[in-house]
């Protein structure tokens, strides 16, 4: 009963906002503006049309100093219960060592990346890195409590990457909501691009150059396939990225949105509680989802008046 309690509790202290912020950088050749460009303003796009809680940044082609002031900015502004979404898009590089991403001027550094997410209040933090080479980045910026994905699996897979065409897609695609709770999690959205992702390159008969992974338990080389087994996608799967349907047009109402946001906690609860499910007894399990159920039931009965 006490865990249940807690497990309700956690539902009316939800997140007071979500802050996005959305970075392309540069491109080099013409053609590679238009896509960086293109990708960035789909993902704004999507998220400002979702409404509600939302604080939507989006950069293109910042310098280094330019970033560094919005990340102080933002520091000011946001609450340890805030969540915070990091999105870079564009070419990295990667020395063995050393990730880059490539901006104007300087480019910033994988350390650099992570001292800034350190710096920012909100608890609850997703880093999507879909430059090329990404994958060097992800020992920087692994840490307890965020979500790391990358659009490649180590920082040797140097090609322009795709990844970031199809992240845009699944924050509009109600393809992406496998769950059809017109919401779409970073673990839904990274299953809808990695298999867009592939796709793309059978369909042009080519080999994968980029193989994106996920990691949200703090260590680790990151997974093609988070799930209960190999412990990654827990955070991922209870991290609502975007809300679609009736859910973004109750976003944008500020009588329902209390509602919609304990809504979200309770799915998040839902979610994580399926993951655990091999860790408890099988009754306790069924008591725990029965009554998060029920009360989830109660709340969109509400949210439909």
């Amino acid at each position: 009963m006490r865990l249940l309690v807690l497990l309700l509790a956690a539902v009316l202290s939800s997140p007071a906002a979500t802050f996005y912020v959305t970075i392309s950088g540069l491109g080099g050749e013409p053609d590679y503006v238009q896509r960086f460009k293109m990708w960035a303003d789909d993902i704004d796009s999507s998220l400002k049309r979702a409404g509600g809680d939302a604080n939507v940044i989006t950069l293109q082609a910042p310098t280094r100093d330019a970033i560094r002031a919005k990340f102080a900015e933002i520091s000011r502004q946001i609450k340890p219960d805030d969540a915070l979404v990091l999105m870079l898009i564009g070419h990295g590089s990667f020395d063995g060592t050393e990730y880059k991403f490539n901006i104007p001027g300087p480019d910033l550094t994988g350390a650099e990346i992570a001292s800034l997410l350190d710096h920012v209040p909100a608890t609850r933090q997703l880093v999507v890195n879909m430059t090329s080479s990404s994958g060097g980045s992800l020992s920087f910026l692994q840490k307890k409590s965020r979500i790391v994905i990358t659009a490649t699996k180590a920082g040797t897979e140097k090609n322009a990457t795709v990844f970031a065409r199809y992240w845009a897609e699944a924050l509009r695609e109600p393809a992406a909501d496998a769950d059809k709770n017109e919401s779409v999690s970073a673990l839904e959205a990274f299953h809808y691009a990695q298999k867009k992702t592939a796709e793309s390159f059978d369909s042009q008969k080519r080999l994968a150059t980029e193989h994106s992974v996920l990691e949200d338990i703090g260590k680790g080389d990151g997974e093609r396939d988070p799930n209960n087994e190999n412990g990654e996608g827990k955070l991922a799967a209870a991290f609502p990225v975007v809300r679609l349907g009736a859910n973004a047009a109750a976003a944008r109402d500020p009588a329902k949105r209390p509602l919609l946001e304990k809504k979200d906690q309770l799915e998040q609860q839902i979610d994580k509680l399926k993951f655990d499910k091999a860790a408890l007894p099988a009754d306790e399990y069924k008591r725990q989802l029965t009554t998060l159920l029920l009360e989830l039931a109660k709340t969109q009965e509400e949210l439909d008046k």
